[in-house]
């Protein structure tokens, strides 16, 4: 037995190559919007920003239903499945054919949608290939073989050719169509493109074996805790749209704000969804121990990027803004400040549910937490945003995040103690508030010296790291520690071998 897990073990996929495929594919996804942003938001303006997005944020209602949770559920039973070659098959072919149908009948409602649109029809219009772009998703699949070589080199080959298509043909306010159709064909075609490396794994069906509808209980389990998380990422954009009127420039702050946020959550949330698979596999085999071992090393990890994240964040806003997105985009600074926390806050619910709650076959449990999170950010959606506007569904978000990310550590107590936050996050937040302190007054100095530039924004960024690695050295936190006798020893070693 010991030498069939042995060989099993050997041939499974390295998460540290898995996750170096995802970090860099996750670092030109941090790098693009230098390149877009800049241009988008001057271009198209607050306004034309604010459409895209409230516009995007109704198709998504659809898409999350035409998905029906299959992604979550889906990688999870291909992790279970990938050492038997049949059940693969049939797997794929029956959640794939699931999802199909869901799509077929999402797509019906969405024509009544634009039938019954006036102002937004051709936006509606140009969505329906995002919405098409679901049926053809078949990343979830590779995810579960742990296969993320093949879905970064397909992401970063669309979004190339998307960015590229994006400076040759939008030029004005009035190519935001354009934008949006470009947007959605782009997402469209990369999906399909995944396809041409299925053979690899899997053949053709036999349509007589599949049972596609035998998924659909616990496809929905995972879709309830899907649709109840818009509420908090889509239906604040919607409700923006719907208090503000016809002036949708707080859409187009609250989209960049919060836009910053997700891109810094990046480096976090790849970690998370590469250990995903291999937490599934472990939770199927029962590897008990080997769980908890990982759990650890995970919630280190996740919270020595998470402090430094979230707090270098809120330094470099008041100077990064102005000179990124334009003068006219200042609000986008107290926003910010404001959504900062939620790089922490998500950053540990989604390491919780992303290795323990979901891997450990407890989705129906984390489904009420997340329904009921919905609920506080919907009430409190009502309350704040008629008062702040924006402000007020960034600070409903950070509150519905905290409420659930507090009850998912409850759910996960049998591998995470909120003694292991400590242990690991005391040193971080010290080091922290000493990197918050360089970042805020390199800022003012180089401000006052040279005024606000992307050399600022740069320097604070890299004195912030400086300053955040010295001081983990100073208090001895384990983690950078052992990173820095790694690299001693390869220094000495290649010294010696000269």
């Amino acid at each position: 037995m010991s030498k069939n897990k042995e060989g099993r073990s050997k041939s499974m996929p390295s998460i540290r190559k898995n996750y170096t495929y995802n970090l860099i594919y996750q670092i030109m996804t941090l790098l693009t919007p230098f390149i877009t942003t800049p241009y988008l938001s001057r271009v198209l303006g607050p306004d034309g920003t604010g459409i895209q997005s409230y516009t995007n944020s109704v198709v998504q209602y659809f898409a999350i239903a035409a998905a029906l949770g299959t992604a979550s559920y889906g990688q999870r039973e291909i992790a279970r499945s990938r050492d038997d070659k049949e059940a693969l098959g049939r797997l794929f072919w029956e959640i794939e054919l699931l999802c199909a149908g869901t799509t077929a009948l999402c797509l019906i409602c969405w024509m009544g949608v634009i039938g019954f649109s006036k102002e937004y029809a051709p936006y509606y219009g140009a969505l329906s290939m995002t919405l098409i772009a679901v049926a053809f998703d078949i990343s979830w699949f590779f995810g579960g073989l742990e296969q993320y070589g093949l879905i970064v080199v397909r992401n970063m080959a669309v979004k190339c050719v998307g960015i590229a298509m994006l400076f040759l043909f939008i030029r004005t306010k009035n190519d935001l169509l354009l934008y949006v159709s470009l947007t959605a064909a782009t997402g469209l075609l990369g999906n399909i493109s995944m396809w041409g490396y299925l053979r690899q794994f899997v053949g053709k069906p036999d349509i007589s074996q599949l049972r596609p509808f035998r998924h659909l209980k616990e496809t929905f389990v995972y879709f309830i805790p899907t649709i109840a998380t818009s509420v908090y990422t889509i239906l604040d954009k919607t409700m923006l749209g719907w208090f503000t009127g016809q002036d949708k420039s707080q859409n187009g702050y609250y989209e960049y704000a919060t836009g910053f946020v997700n891109m810094s959550k990046i480096l976090i949330m790849s970690f998370n969804a590469v250990m995903s698979a291999r937490m599934s596999y472990l939770f199927g085999a029962g590897r008990i121990a080997e769980i908890q071992e990982r759990i650890q090393g995970s919630m280190d990890f996740v919270l020595f990027l998470a402090v430094p994240i979230t707090l270098g964040l809120a330094g470099i806003a008041g100077d990064f803004v102005p000179w990124f997105l334009g003068a006219e985009y200042r609000p986008v600074i107290s926003l910010m400040y404001v959504c900062a926390p939620l790089v922490f806050v998500v950053g540990l619910s989604d390491c919780v549910g992303s290795q323990i709650l979901t891997p450990g076959g407890m989705r129906a449990q984390s489904s009420r937490v997340i329904v009921a999170g919905a609920g506080v950010n919907f009430l409190l959606n009502l309350v704040l945003i008629p008062r702040f506007l924006a402000s007020g569904a960034a600070a409903a978000s950070v509150i519905a995040e905290c409420f659930i990310t507090i009850f998912y550590l409850w759910l996960g107590r049998g591998f995470v103690k909120p003694s292991m936050i400590w242990k690991y996050g005391w040193r971080r937040l010290l080091a922290g508030l000493a990197m918050l302190g360089a970042v805020l007054g390199l800022g003012n100095a180089l401000e006052t010296a040279a005024g606000t530039g992307p050399a600022v924004t740069f320097a604070q960024i890299i004195g912030g790291a400086v300053v955040y690695g010295l001081s983990l050295l100073l208090l001895k936190d384990p983690f950078i520690w052992k990173w820095a006798q790694m690299i001693l020893c390869r220094l000495s070693g290649r010294q010696r071998g000269e």
